[in-house]
């Protein structure tokens, strides 16, 4: 047997394994639920942008909750890559999955780049990390319904002060999906991690707004700095 041919039934392989995955995902679970539909009019608003902005076909989407929203330097910060920015603030996997298709879909791009850090925040809706997991392989599935070949890449949840005292079970989440990711092709996994934590192994406060969530200036390049490594590594350039 040929590479090539074994190559092409190991993603037939995958693609039938995502769909047995997609099968046992709660989306309906979520579908109907208000804070859910809350988020209808953000998704037409990208909607509109689809319709009266063009992008170029070798742009990378990148997509999620407000960490993606408020990088007011994106276009600037991931040069030379062109960036296409899909961000709202609150997202959770729970809704971004149900809308995974509206923003994603109408964008042929080089490369898929999400991060979402809601669903484990301390309140008391929290999701545990295999929800988490069996999520992202919900959304992986939707957009490899489209886009089978197209680099997706998810940003593990940075640590920070202000979520502190969840930080084990966001960890655990990120260490769930990065063996989602490890196990389809053409998904990878950035660690943040190391990055934003102190050598006594604390969150780097001095990278963040005052509020300690939301990255600031410098926050985002050393954020950048990653990311971009990462898709270099993939995508070249």
């Amino acid at each position: 047997m040929s590479s090539k041919t074994l190559n092409t039934m190991i993603r037939k392989y995958l693609l039938a394994a995502l769909i047995i995955l997609s099968a046992c995902s709660p989306l309906k679970t979520y579908r109907d639920l208000p804070e859910v539909k809350a988020w209808e009019d953000e998704i037409l608003k990208f909607e509109q942008l689809d319709i009266t902005k063009s992008y170029p076909n070798d742009a990378v989407l990148f997509a999620g909750s407000s960490s993606i929203r408020l990088w007011d330097d994106i276009g600037k910060d991931m040069l030379p890559y062109n960036v296409i920015q899909r961000g709202y603030g609150g997202a959770k996997l729970s809704d971004f999955a149900v809308y995974a298709d509206r923003i994603i879909y109408p964008h042929p791009c080089s490369a898929i780049v999400i991060f979402i850090a809601n669903d484990i925040s301390g309140s008391d809706s929290d999701k545990s990390p295999a929800e988490v997991a069996r999520l992202f392989r919900k959304t992986l599935y939707i957009i490899r319904r489209k886009y089978e070949n197209t680099p997706v890449f998810w940003i593990g949840v940075t640590p920070t002060a202000a979520r502190w005292h969840v930080w084990p079970e966001i960890r655990e989440a990120n260490e769930q999906i990065r063996r989602v990711c490890n196990n389809h092709h053409n998904t990878y996994f950035i660690n943040t991690e190391q990055s934003f934590l102190t050598k006594e192994g604390l969150p780097r406060t001095e990278l963040f707004r005052d509020d300690k969530l939301h990255l600031n200036k410098e926050g985002y390049r050393v954020w950048a700095g990653i990311i971009k490594n990462e898709l270099y590594k993939i995508l070249g350039r």
